[in-house]
C-alpha cells in the first residue's frame, strides 16, 4: 500500500516503547521509510534496542537526545538527520510538554514551558524543514504534527497545554498554503485519548463508555493515520486536522 521507500522521516519525541511517537517510527519504517528519531530523557538501553529492532524492518535508522526547549534545537535536530542520512522528506512533530495547571497555578514559567516545545520546538522545526526542502531536488515533502482536540471540547486543569496545542492547528493551515507551491503538505493528526501507558485500569472503565467503537484508543491507531498522510495517496490532502478519535463522545 502506502509505500515509502528512499523517504527519510523525522519523528520528535520518541521517548518510550510505548508511546505514539514509537508506533509512528515501526509504521513508516515498516513502509520502507528510513527513521531519524529525537528523544530526551530515555533510558539509554531502550533507545539502543528501538533503534536496532526498527533497522530489522531492512531501513536506516539513526537517533539524537534534544531538548527541544532549547531555541537552536530545531536547527540542529535537522542538521542531525541531513548529515547522516540526507534531507528528510517526512517531518511529525509528535513531542509535547505537558502539565497540569488550572487557573489558580498557571504563572509565566507553565506557560514558557509549554511554548517552548509544543510551540516553538514544532514551528521552527517546520519552517527549517520547508526552507531546507525549497533548495533541493525532491518533489513532495510531508509534515504532520499532532495535536489533542483541545478545539473539540475543555480540557480543564491544562491551560497552557490546550492553549499551545491550539496553536498548532492555526499553524497548520496557514503554513500549508505557504508550503503548498513547494509540494510540501502540512495537516494535523489528533487522536484522542490514547493508551500510552498513563491509562490504568479505573481510567479506562471510566472512559471506555465514551468510545462508541467499543475500545480505548492505541498508538497503532495514529501511526497508521500518519503513515497515510506520508504517503503519495494523501498527496490532495492539505491544511487539515484529521479527528482520528474512534467517535469519543464528549461531555
Amino acid at each position: 500500500m502506502y509505500k515509502l521507500n528512499g523517504n527519510v522521516a523525522l519523528i520528535t519525541g520518541v521517548s518510550h516503547e510505548n508511546g505514539i511517537g514509537a508506533a509512528i517510527c515501526k509504521k513508516l519504517a515498516s513502509e520502507g521509510a528510513d527513521i531519524f528519531f529525537t528523544h530526551y530523557g530515555s533510558n539509554a538501553d531502550w533507545v539502543k534496542t528501538f533503534e536496532d529492532n526498527t533497522r530489522e524492518y531492512g531501513v536506516r535508522c539513526g537517533n539524537l537526545e534534544v531538548d527541544l526547549a532549547d531555541p537552536g534545537a530545531p536547527f540542529n535536530v535537522l542538521e542531525a538527520v541531513t548529515a547522516e542520512m540526507g534531507l528528510p522528506a517526512i517531518l511529525v512533530n509528535n513531542a509535547a510538554h505537558s502539565t497540569r495547571d488550572g487557573y489558580m497555578n498557571l504563572d509565566a514559567q507553565t506557560l514558557d514551558d509549554h511554548y517552548a516545545v509544543n510551540m516553538r520546538a514544532t514551528f521552527l522545526l517546520s519552517v527549517e524543514f520547508a526552507r531546507r526542502f525549497r533548495k533541493s531536488p525532491m518533489p513532495v515533502g510531508r509534515i504532520i504534527n499532532l495535536t489533542s482536540g483541545q478545539a473539540l471540547g475543555p480540557m480543564p486543569g491544562e491551560l497552557a497545554y490546550a492553549a499551545t496545542k491550539g496553536a498548532i492547528s492555526a499553524f497548520t493551515l496557514s503554513l500549508s498554503a505557504e508550503l503548498a507551491p513547494l509540494g510540501i503538505t502540512v495537516n494535523a493528526v489528533n487522536p484522542g485519548p490514547t493508551d500510552t501507558g498513563w491509562m490504568n485500569e479505573e481510567i479506562k472503565r471510566e472512559i471506555l463508555p465514551k468510545f462508541p467503537l467499543a475500545r480505548v484508543g492505541i498508538p497503532e491507531d495514529a501511526a497508521r493515520l500518519v503513515a497515510f498522510l506520508a504517503s503519495e495517496e494523501a498527496e490532495w490532502i492539505t491544511g487539515q486536522v484529521l479527528n482520528s478519535e474512534g467517535g469519543f463522545l464528549r461531555g
